[in-house]
């Protein structure tokens, strides 16, 4: 049974090629590649795409342009497989990414979620540790390569709401439980948060094996780090922190009620964030001195 890997496109050409052929590369080559393109002002993609000839390779273009969420939920309604990826138009998979998150999902066959390992690279491909990347390799479950970790209720959203750990684009998904849970509108930094922790919620469970099979670009002009600079992301997670401290002690879940009203990671990011961004202020002053 293929699985259908939906790519939101809006972004850099060369990197969304890069992206594309190391889907069409992979070892397990039973999927289904859709491109979303969110009106992009640009027919190369779409062009480039064309010329491949490669029946897998689906190209759908959005009426009105749709924004993160938006995109994102246009993604899960055009899925048509059992399982599905929604990767980044800049990610790149590794040769054997298919077929470990395809046996892990076989091996876990009620699992909501299969969150694989990650390693995360600049715009020129180097793979870096940026902090934020070393902090969530310290708050991710403790498994090793081939022996997977299974997390689900409350100890699911505990995990999460210390810091989220898992990287999106690499997430494989069970088409049934996030089609019944869906994305919550009007979120674009934390919307795979809460589809997460609303899955655990749901009864789902996360299955982590953390070798590495799948390359997350990390990069200054990614929404999340845009976000940050203008404040938006750390508006956007205090608010959701409140709710889900909230929904959690209705729900008798004290620990990640108490992981909630802490989100300690997020914190950390914003006061880390206000430095950097006050360090660069002075530094861009015509006066500034090293």
């Amino acid at each position: 049974m293929p699985i259908d890997v939906m790519m939101p496109f809006y972004g850099d050409v060369a990197q969304f090629r890069q992206a594309v052929s190391s889907v069409l590369g992979q070892r397990d080559g039973d999927l289904r590649l859709v491109v979303v393109d969110d009106c992009y002002p640009d027919a190369e993609p779409r062009v480039w795409l064309e010329s491949l000839t490669d029946p897998r390779v689906h190209y759908h273009r959005n009426t009105t342009n749709l924004g993160v969420n938006g995109n994102f939920r246009r993604c899960v309604e055009l899925v048509e497989a059992d399982h599905f990826v929604v990767m980044g138009c800049d990610d790149v998979m590794l040769p054997d990414y298919l077929g470990t998150v395809r046996a892990l999902a076989a091996a876990h066959p009620d699992a909501s979620v299969v969150a694989p390992g990650v390693e995360v690279i600049d715009d020129r491909d180097r793979v870096v540790r940026p902090l934020a990347d070393r902090i969530k390799s310290v708050l991710s479950p403790n498994a090793s390569p081939g022996t997977p970790v299974v997390l689900a209720g409350e100890s699911m959203a505990t995990s999460l709401y210390h810091g989220n750990w898992t990287y999106f684009p690499s997430l494989l998904w069970r088409t049934a439980p996030v089609r019944e849970v869906g994305f919550r509108p009007g979120l674009e930094i934390v919307l795979d948060l809460a589809l997460l922790v609303d899955l655990a919620a749901d009864g789902g469970s996360l299955v982590h094996d953390p070798t590495v099979i799948f390359r997350y670009r990390r990069h200054d002009a990614s929404v999340s780090s845009v976000q940050a600079v203008d404040g938006r992301r750390f508006a956007e997670e205090n608010a959701f922190f409140a709710t889900e401290a909230r929904r959690c002690a209705e729900r008798r879940w004290p620990r990640a009620a108490r992981a909630a009203r802490l989100h300690a990671t997020s914190r950390l990011n914003h006061a880390q964030s206000r430095v950097a961004a006050a360090v660069g202020t002075v530094l861009r002053r015509p006066n500034a001195t090293a």
